[in-house]
């Protein structure tokens, strides 16, 4: 693979990535004998029967050479595998499935529904963490539903263990448009301007924090608007940066591929892969994935810290540190970053979605705008207590 990284830039920037040697990467094929226990690789996605399996997963040493066997396409070649019948008794995703439309229907009641990201509002239906809620709803249903070897056995080939589940139900009804190209989080989750301002190794490192995955609730034929995916695309270390680009969609758009899925079937792909939902240009078919969206144990600080409490004890000082001109705003924004919270995850999606893609304002933008606009101590506070209820309740 070509380096894409001009020597000693140390950030990628949108304006220097290169199409070409991205069209370069995705001229590849996977070859059948790098990935010895597919059953079928189709449209250079290998294929997976989790029931040809069954002795791959009761032995140590055979499933740690199929989960190096996954990694790898995730990481250094297609991108994304595809487990056949990894349920191979449905029963308990039928009753998910009605579970999941009994909380949509209240919902809806209730505030209109969640909002998506990436696609055109009211495409579809969507249960921001359709996992805790599931579980709330019916406990032995959730532990049926997630008793699910194959899935574990995706989640570690990724992430190791001690990995943390979410999830997000996504149901596209008949007519419903297809997504944007994109990139998924973390990267993926914020503006142009601010991924930017990740150094490259970062982006390099991002995608090995997240698994994305999908478990299919229904059979899903192409006009059903499957997944569109587009592998190689993940190995473009500059992807974060170029997904926005016109040129670069336009090339998705011409080059992806998708995978009929039956129900139980499960999809997992790295997060850097270009990818979308596509469009459900069916008449009858109702098309519904819980979403999988599984962190490394990594992605958490060593301490607990207080950081609201932070905020307000240092807030009135630091505007009065920038009124005198004792200190700097260059000097008061590096003392924020020691203090605030400068990351928008985790929240509560129901309270605090991700519209457009865009990721909720953190507690150092608030800090800043709060010192900017002169905000008294009294309506920084109200405003920081009301980020945190959007967060937790």
């Amino acid at each position: 693979m070509k380096d894409t990284k001009k020597v000693g830039a140390g950030y990628y920037n949108p304006d220097d990535c290169n199409l070409s040697d991205f069209r370069e990467i995705l001229d590849q094929d996977l070859a059948v004998d790098s990935v010895p226990n597919a059953a079928e690789i189709e449209n250079n996605i290998p294929i997976y029967d989790i029931k040809a399996l069954h002795k791959v997963f009761q032995s140590k040493e055979l499933r740690s050479e199929l989960m190096a066997e996954w990694a790898w396409v995730l990481r250094e070649s297609s991108g994304a595998i595809v487990l056949r019948g990894a349920y191979q008794d449905t029963s308990a995703i039928d009753e998910a499935t009605e579970l999941y439309q009994k909380i949509i229907a209240s919902e809806k009641l209730n505030s209109g529904g969640g909002a998506d990201h990436f696609a055109t509002a009211g495409a579809n239906d969507r249960i921001w963490n359709s996992l805790q809620k599931l579980c709330e709803t019916s406990p032995d249903v959730f532990l049926r539903y997630f008793a699910n070897v194959p899935i574990q056995t995706a989640c570690e080939a990724w992430l190791g263990p001690n990995y943390q589940m979410t999830a997000q139900v996504n149901l596209v009804h008949p007519g419903g448009e297809a997504q944007q190209a994109h990139r998924d989080y973390h990267l993926g989750f914020q503006t142009a301007e601010i991924s930017s301002t990740y150094p490259s190794h970062v982006h390099e490192l991002s995608p090995a924090l997240t698994l994305q995955g999908a478990i299919a609730h229904c059979d899903m034929p192409i006009e059903s608007g499957p997944t569109k995916l587009l592998p190689f695309s993940q190995m473009y270390l500059p992807g974060y940066a170029a997904w926005r680009r016109e040129d670069f969609r336009e090339t998705f758009e011409n080059r992806y591929v998708q995978l009929s899925l039956n129900k139980g079937d499960a999809l997992f792909f790295s997060p850097a892969l270009f990818h979308a939902a596509g469009s459900n240009i069916s008449t009858n078919i109702h098309r519904m994935a819980n979403l999988l969206q599984v962190s490394s144990a990594f992605g958490r600080a060593m301490e607990t810290i207080d950081r609201s409490k932070m905020c307000m004890l240092t807030y009135q000082i630091a505007a009065k540190h920038l009124n005198d001109k004792t200190l700097s705003f260059s000097e008061i924004k590096a003392a924020i970053a020691a203090t605030a919270e400068g990351y928008s995850f985790p929240t509560n999606l129901d309270n605090d979605p991700p519209k457009g893609g865009l990721a909720p304002e953190t507690q150092q933008a608030l800090f800043i705008r709060g010192l900017e606009n002169k905000m008294d101590k009294v309506e920084f506070e109200s405003q920081l207590s009301l980020m945190e209820n959007r967060k937790t309740t």
